[in-house]
């Protein structure tokens, strides 16, 4: 019975970093990309 409890607060820690790495992954390659647009526009001039 025990470890039923402990998977349980496991898979929340599990959903909770998980939330947070796709959350930085997405708001990560937006800042690339934007990153990416402003280096591309300087080269150009």
């Amino acid at each position: 019975m025990a470890a039923e409890g402990d998977a349980t607060k496991d898979l929340k820690a599990h959903q909770g970093t998980y939330a947070a790495f796709t959350g930085l992954m997405k708001w990560g390659a937006i800042l690339c990309v934007i990153v990416a647009l402003i280096v591309i526009m300087v080269i150009r001039k």
